[in-house]
């Protein structure tokens, strides 16, 4: 990477974006890592990964939550070892442009997700699930949740807590992993649709992990609580091949709170200088009702060290770019 002039008065969220993590060899680390793929490795290969093309289905239901459609997609994706026979799946998305937000017609609609923009996003790779108790255990070496099970996605996460395991899943790949922008995210949970979720007009509990019971989107029938967080990947995926991207855990991002989209970037990148002891959430949770759960719903988190059962988060990496 090309040296820059330093930049004075970052931000602390600048600093552990950009920076990546210091002390405890990991500069070192990082060194080696760059040295090995920039001069005996092609710039596509790593030694602990692989691509393979994955087909899978989707449904589109209709306002009372009928399924209507059914498709087959396939995708691009990247499976990364990680040691232990744990390994994590990276779907490759593709660049688009996309309307972020919701219209004034959207039933439930607040005035955080507007203005409705369009964001011109570049090419990246997005965890095919929210990161799981498995994965975070072989990264952080500990596994704080409070539903344990090795496929559920890990929660009680902090973004501070995020933000240091796509460091280290760093150290260990040799590629550039973080949490993602708001516009990624969104535009990885919308995958072409314009709808208020990715299954279309409403949402049921037999399509993602939510309280269901007395709180309905649409026309949709009353559903469960599961009151819990359930495995990945059980419920039907976008068409771009991410799976819960509603429901199950709240997932954070890397930008700061805004208000509302005004003077949001437009290229996909992650919005900083802002209140930084705040970070969106997106997606629901096993806890949140319907209207949560939209593609374009926003929720708020304090970044401190205080977590709860619903936090969770993906990872992005950006297509072949390295330590």
């Amino acid at each position: 990477m090309p040296k820059t002039q330093p930049q004075p008065n970052k931000t602390r969220r600048q600093i552990l974006i950009l920076g990546g993590l210091a002390g405890s060899g990991f500069a070192a680390a990082t060194l080696s890592k760059n040295w090995w793929h920039r001069f005996l490795l092609p710039k596509a290969y790593s030694l602990n990964s692989s691509n393979s093309t994955q087909k899978f289905e989707t449904v589109t239901v209709n306002e009372k939550g009928e399924i209507i459609n059914r498709s087959q997609h396939q995708a691009e994706v990247m499976t990364e070892n990680l040691g232990n026979r744990i390994s994590l799946e990276m779907v490759k998305i593709p660049p688009g442009r996309f309307l972020m937000g919701s219209p004034e017609t959207e039933t439930g609609r607040r005035d955080d997700e507007s203005p409705q923009h369009y964001v011109d996003v570049p090419e990246f790779f997005m965890g095919k699930y929210p990161v799981t108790q498995a994965q975070w255990q072989v990264v952080m070496g500990n596994n704080p949740s409070n539903f344990q099970g090795a496929s559920r996605p890990v929660e009680k996460v902090s973004w501070n807590d995020a933000t240091e395991f796509c460091q280290k899943l760093s150290q260990i790949t040799g590629k550039k992993y973080s949490l993602p922008s708001e516009s990624k995210w969104e535009y990885g949970a919308r995958a072409g649709t314009t709808t208020p979720f990715y299954f279309g007009e409403t949402i049921t509990s037999e399509l993602a992990n939510y309280d269901g019971r007395h709180i309905t989107y649409a026309d949709a029938p009353p559903g469960i609580y599961r009151e819990e967080t359930t495995d990945v990947g059980i419920f039907p995926p976008n068409a771009f091949g991410l799976y819960d991207m509603h429901g199950n855990v709240f997932e954070w991002c890397a930008d700061v709170w805004h208000d509302n989209y005004q003077g949001a970037p437009t290229d996909g990148s992650v919005w900083l200088n802002g209140n930084e002891n705040s970070s969106p959430q997106r997606g629901g949770s096993w806890f949140s009702n319907p209207y949560n759960c939209r593609s374009a719903r926003r929720g708020i988190g304090d970044t401190g060290p205080i977590s709860l059962r619903v936090d969770g988060f993906r990872v992005v990496c950006d297509a072949g770019r390295t330590l």
